[in-house]
Formats: C-alpha cells, sequence, structure tokens
C-alpha cells in the first residue's frame, strides 16, 4: 500500500483500513462517530472498520442517497449528544458528505443554510470549532474524501445546496479498494463514470489551472481503462485501486471547474432522486457534443492519450458504446426523469454553480436542448 500527502493525508491500498486507529489517534481522536448509509450497516464492511479500531464506535447512518438537511440535524444531535470529538466518514459520496457536514455543523451556532458556497459566507464560520474528519471511502467516484465540500437538498427548495469550508477537507483518508468489492455493479459504474465525469468537465472548464488539467487527463484515462476491468471482474484488486485513485484525482481536477452535466444532473437529482453518476453517465454524450465547438482541440488531445481512435467523434462514440457495455441507460427517461419537467429543471440548471465552468455559456436555451435530447435519446 501507499500513503500521499496530496491533497490530504492519503493511504491508499488493500487491507489500509486496519491502520484507521493509528490513524485517529495521530489526530486525537478519542470519541469518534462513525457515519454512513443504512445499507452498509448490514455489510461486512462495517464490520471490518468496528474491528480496525479499538472499541467499538457509536454508529449514525440516518441518511437518504440524496442527502437531506433533516439528516445533518440528526447527525449533529447525535455528534453532540455523544459528545463525539472527529467523524470516520464510511460510504459512498453520500455519507461522506454528510460525515463532513455534520463535523462542520456540530460546532456552529448559525443556521445550516447560512454556509452555502456563495461569496465568502464560509468566513462566517467558527473554524475552531469544526471537529476532524477521517474518510473511508466505500465506492470509487465521488472524490468526497478529498472534497472541501458537501452537498445537502434544501427541503424548503427541493435544491441541492453545496456546503463549504477548507476546514472540511478531511484529515486522513483511508482507500482500501477490498471494502469496494462487494458493492453492487450499478453502483459501481455509477460511481465509477461519476469520478470520469468529473475529470472530464475539468479539463474542459476553461479556467487556467494546468495542474488540475494535468490530473484531470490522467483520471479520464485511468477510468476509461480500469472501469471496464472492475465491472468485468469485481475482485480486480489492482483495477479497483486504480478506481480510487481516479477518485479522487477527479475531486482535485474539479477545483478547475465542472459544467453543463453536473449543472443539469444535481437539480434533476434533487427532483426526481436519481443516482447522481448514473444521471452523469447518460448526460455525458449529449453535453460533449452541445459543448463541441469550444471543447473538441481538447477533446482530441484525451482521445489520443488514452489510445481511442477517430478523434472528437471517436471519443463521444466510445463513451456511447463504454455506457451500452456497462449497461447504463440511454436516456433520462430511462432513469425516470419527465421530460415535462423541462422548465423547473433547465431554470435550476442555469443558476446552479457548476453552470459557470461550462465551456459555452450555458443559457436556459442550451439547457433545454440538452435535456430534450437527453429525455429523447438524440445526439
Amino acid at each position: 500500500m501507499d500513503h500521499w500527502s496530496f491533497p490530504t493525508s492519503f493511504r491508499i491500498g488493500a487491507g489500509c483500513v486496519s491502520e484507521l486507529a493509528d490513524v485517529a489517534d495521530a489526530h486525537g481522536i478519542t470519541n469518534p462517530l462513525i457515519v454512513t448509509d443504512p445499507g452498509i450497516i448490514d455489510l461486512p464492511v462495517i464490520d471490518s472498520v468496528q474491528a480496525s479500531l479499538r472499541t467499538p464506535v457509536p454508529v449514525f447512518c440516518e441518511i437518504q442517497p440524496n442527502p437531506v438537511g433533516a439528516n445533518i440535524d440528526a447527525g449533529v444531535e447525535a455528534f453532540r449528544s455523544g459528545g463525539h470529538d472527529g467523524v470516520i466518514a464510511l460510504g459512498g459520496g453520500s455519507a461522506l458528505d454528510c460525515g463532513k457536514v455534520i463535523a462542520f455543523q456540530a460546532g456552529q451556532s448559525r443556521d445550516l443554510w447560512d454556509f452555502e458556497d456563495v461569496g465568502s459566507n464560509w468566513t462566517l464560520a467558527n473554524a475552531e470549532a469544526i471537529a476532524p474528519v477521517i474518510a473511508v471511502p466505500t465506492t470509487a467516484g465521488t472524490g468526497s474524501e478529498v472534497g472541501r465540500a458537501g452537498v445537502v437538498i434544501d427541503e424548503r427548495s427541493t435544491r441541492k445546496v453545496i456546503i463549504f469550508h477548507p476546514k472540511m477537507l478531511p484529515v486522513a483518508v483511508l482507500a482500501d479498494p477490498e471494502l469496494t468489492v462487494g458493492l453492487p455493479r450499478i453502483l459501481t459504474v455509477g460511481t465509477g463514470i461519476d469520478a470520469l465525469s468529473h475529470s472530464l468537465e475539468a479539463i474542459c472548464a476553461p479556467t487556467f489551472h494546468p495542474m488540475a488539467h494535468g490530473i484531470g487527463m490522467e483520471g479520464c484515462r485511468l477510468v476509461l481503462e480500469h472501469l471496464p476491468q472492475v465491472a468485468a471482474d469485481p475482485t480486480d484488486l489492482d483495477a479497483r485501486t486504480q478506481m480510487m485513485a481516479a477518485a479522487a484525482m477527479g475531486a482535485v481536477a474539479f477545483q478547475k471547474g465542472l459544467g453543463g452535466m453536473h449543472a443539469l444532473a444535481h437539480p434533476i437529482g434533487a427532483v426526481f432522486n436519481t443516482h447522481h453518476g448514473m444521471t452523469n453517465a447518460v448526460l455525458m454524450p449529449f453535453v460533449l457534443q452541445a459543448n463541441r465547438a469550444a471543447i473538441e482541440p481538447t477533446i482530441e488531445r484525451l482521445a489520443a492519450y488514452a489510445i481511442i481512435d477517430g478523434g472528437f467523434d471517436g471519443f463521444v462514440e466510445h463513451i456511447v458504446e463504454l455506457r451500452d457495455s456497462l449497461d447504463v441507460p440511454n436516456t433520462l427517461t430511462d432513469l425516470g426523469v419527465d421530460p415535462e419537467a423541462v422548465s423547473t429543471i433547465t431554470a435550476a440548471a442555469v443558476e446552479d454553480p457548476s453552470a459557470g465552468g461550462n465551456p459555452i455559456e450555458f443559457t436556459e436555451a442550451l439547457a433545454t436542448d440538452i435535456f430534450a435530447r437527453a429525455c429523447a435519446g438524440q445526439l
């Protein structure tokens, strides 16, 4: 196994979860709360994590697949009532996001929504009261383990809100591919393509950030090479390790920006409760085509780097074929999205923070065209 220091302390490799107790000690966490999702409670992964700790640790798991504010409120109450001094965030993106936001909000006196990632809202927080988080991802996709934010639905508006603070970055990550082996195929695929969407949108974003751009290029290549291997053989620990690296790389890369995929996927997920990664997977070729005029040279370079023939057209065709081979639905309608919701979705999409990173102006007309094509399957 390996131990990196970018962008935080990052241990990766089979069996590294066994070091959890030592990592907690190193960061002064003596009474942690495990934050996870209900689906993990009955899986062997929770036993592996508890076995790696010196004593049994309380577990909070009242988390929805698309977390809402009430989940954070309940988690904060559990954290405070238990006198906890840190969080072990265990699971996929929802659990990791909730763990980070709970550790953040437990020490604050202001309302959660005051800290939405707009302007300098994060400066309103009491930074000294933010509890440390150790992230233990069980999927390879969101990259939330190396992120400084969490996404929560505000029930008052069914709007996905990004809560941000620099100190929400976990103090340590334990990326153990053995914990991902039992993941259902649909989640392996959905989270894996989510990792691809992060790196892919990042390299297409017009912002100048060559470090993030380089990481995004390699993140794309890793997913394109190793996701089919993992889908074909879930026990391939080397491919799963590569996917966990790619997930973290995607989250580092998207400091450069995201774009239309995420701008649309956020309100679609909030309204229709679709899986975020699978929603990005469906949207991906439609957004690429819509942005072609601005991104063709970038995609041609990526295609050459990933050894995909045919330039831009060949790359889009490869994405469509990859989706088919992984049983990704062809349309948003197949995910349960109502095409008649176009006005609601597109109005929210153009206001989404991700829209600003799209390589061409993300107008309501553009969002409407992409949404309609993705519902009908018309590339």
